[in-house]
């Protein structure tokens, strides 16, 4: 089995260097960008799992290739780098599409483990979401997921394009429709930890869920509970087969 490849782009050549000798006694094979322009080379021209990318690059923001990325190749998954006190950084990368951040400085096996949490959502496994093994699809509102193919078809043929981080929690959803979720709970599930005071993950992803699925505001998937959290208000349908 192919080692997961990691894209580690950081403005700190050493930094970059130390964080790809450890990821790679992990397991992982790692490449290394130190700037923008070499960042964007070696994904147009590499095939990576998973894209560890600095905020502060000495060409340009990490923020810009997060956005423009998104148009390209949608499904790779993104863990940002940002200043611990850097909080709007965070909440515009997660409005971007990235799937997860980390706040420096930070201990490198905490980047590891939350690389491995991405990659096994990103992977089809649902890490620690329980699920029905023969439900190869769901039907919502005229739409159809489908876990395996991590691929969302509305009633018109047309993929909705969701980031692997909406995705999840899509799918975290679908397996409990019409039960109250904590902002706890989905934090858990999506980002394995607590939600820390002021820390917007959850409504960032859920606001990106709703404009997605044209929600307009009326909260027609999606409810929001007054000091409960979220709710998934349709109606779900498991069937025996993906979308064609």
């Amino acid at each position: 089995m192919t080692s997961p490849h990691i894209l580690v782009t950081d403005d700190d050549p050493e930094i970059g260097r130390l964080l790809g000798r450890y990821l790679e006694s992990q397991g992982f094979r790692c490449s290394l960008a130190t700037d923008r322009r070499s960042c964007e080379k070696k994904i147009a021209e590499g095939n990576f799992d998973l894209l560890v990318l600095d905020v502060m690059l000495p060409d340009g923001s990490g923020l810009d290739i997060c956005r423009d990325m998104k148009d390209v190749k949608p499904h790779l998954p993104v863990i940002l780098l940002t200043a611990l006190k850097e909080d709007v950084d965070r909440i515009i990368g997660l409005e971007l599409g990235a799937d997860d951040y980390l706040g420096k400085p930070f201990n490198p096996r905490e980047l590891s483990a939350r690389i491995k949490a991405v990659l096994r959502r990103t992977g089809g496994q649902n890490d620690g979401v329980p699920g029905d093994e023969g439900t190869l699809a769901y039907r919502f509102e005229g739409f159809v997921a489908s876990p395996s193919r991590r691929q969302v078809v509305g009633s018109d043929g047309e993929e909705v394009v969701l980031t692997g981080a909406e995705f999840d929690l899509l799918m975290i959803f679908l397996e409990r429709p019409n039960r109250v979720l904590s902002r706890d709970l989905l934090m858990d599930h999506l980002h394995g930890r607590s939600v820390e005071p002021y820390d917007r993950a959850i409504d960032v992803t859920m606001s990106r869920l709703r404009r997605k699925f044209d929600d307009g505001g009326k909260f027609r998937l999606f409810k929001t509970v007054r000091n409960g959290g979220y709710q998934f208000a349709a109606p779900v349908e498991k069937l025996s087969g993906g979308p064609a």
